[in-house]
């Protein structure tokens, strides 16, 4: 049997093992992500190494009142002579650590309850449905209220559990929508026509498909953890010994820092918070524009199409697979390429329909 060359259209060149493994970072292309990775990486060291990095005790009063930032005191001192740098460093990991337990707990119980309903449907759809309904309608400051006012010693571990308990059900129902569009799809129902479990299905077939998501859900989570954290310890819910950005500005309202004119008090906390939540923000937005493939190009993820006028470039294979040279040759005049048989528009020199202003002459 004879084998015909056959033309194909050549669009791309294959992926070189290279260009596969570029792809798997793909999501690190973007500048507004590598942004917020490196300011997110900066709080968590202090957030490690602040104890051991702040200059001072910061419950260490000293005669030094209210004295602006000096060599001696970078961030100055408060009402009673502490140290306000040493009152960021030891504080930056307890908000850390209340942002990121409750975003791990919600993102965890979001995950089971909304893939869970998602694809088994049925009397299990409507129960964990019905579940998330409840906890959505739930308020999280005012139960943090309500629990703290019952509770001696509200920790950061209490108000890390409590906001996780009444912020995943908003991710449940996320998950839930997105699994109810992939439970039938060709590559699902081809596991379960092979025999394979169904949580081994979730697992490997339909949670590879939700990690955006559910990244996307964790970022939201933990920036929502953060700044109830911190606004719990500024009104003066949380315990106020134990140190985090909100118990600074606790006591920077409480000793009227703005009034007298002690701006330092509460400038660095306000500047770490500020700072924090736009890192966060940014690695969203990085989310956003890796999953949507409208934005890619924001993250340099997608090439540019260079498109070709006049004709489209083929390449013919023989039956050996050795490439031929194409069955015409370009023409190229006054620097335009063009296929054979294909005229000038009207008006140019080599247009036979009318001539130019030199042939006239």
């Amino acid at each position: 049997m004879s084998v015909t060359a056959t033309d194909v259209a050549v669009l791309d060149d294959p992926p070189t093992p290279a260009a596969a493994g570029r792809a798997r970072f793909r999501f690190l292309r973007g500048g507004k992500t590598r942004t917020g990775l490196l300011i997110l990486a900066f709080f968590v060291i202090l957030a490690v190494a602040g104890p051991w990095l702040a200059p001072y005790d910061p419950d260490a009063m000293s005669d030094q009142l209210l004295q602006p930032p000096s060599g001696e005191h970078w961030f100055g001192t408060t009402q009673t002579g502490q140290d306000v740098l040493s009152q960021i460093l030891v504080g930056t990991r307890g908000v850390l650590l209340v942002g990121f337990l409750a975003g791990i707990l919600a993102t965890v119980l979001s995950v089971l309850i909304g893939v869970s309903a998602g694809f088994l449907g049925g009397a299990a759809d409507e129960i964990l449905s019905m579940l998330s309904n409840i906890f959505l309608v739930i308020p999280g400051l005012p139960l943090i209220i309500i629990i703290a006012s019952f509770v001696e010693d509200t920790g950061d571990l209490l108000i890390a559990a409590v906001i996780a308990l009444t912020s995943w059900a908003w991710g449940a129902r996320v998950l839930r929508a997105q699994t109810l569009s992939l439970r039938r799809r060709d590559y699902v129902e081809a596991a379960r026509a092979t025999g394979e479990s169904t949580w081994r299905i979730i697992l490997f077939e339909v949670m590879p498909n939700l990690t955006a998501v559910i990244a996307s859900g964790f970022v939201g989570t933990v920036i929502f953890a953060v700044l109830s954290e911190i606004t719990l310890a500024f009104i003066g819910v949380a315990d106020i010994s134990h140190w985090n950005w909100g118990t600074v500005l606790f006591w920077a309202q409480s000793n009227q820092a703005l009034a007298q004119g002690a701006w330092w008090w509460f400038v660095p906390a306000g500047l770490c918070i500020a700072l924090l939540g736009t890192a966060l923000s940014l690695i969203n937005f990085g989310i956003d524009e890796f999953v949507n493939p409208r934005l890619r190009t924001a993250t340099g993820s997608s090439r540019t199409v260079r498109m070709r006028v006049g004709f489209t470039p083929v390449a013919r294979a023989t039956a050996s697979g050795e490439p031929v040279p194409p069955a015409f040759t370009p023409v190229v005049r006054d620097g335009v390429t063009r296929p054979p048989g294909v005229s000038a528009p009207s008006g140019t020199p080599d247009s036979p329909g009318k001539p130019s202003k030199e042939h006239s002459a």
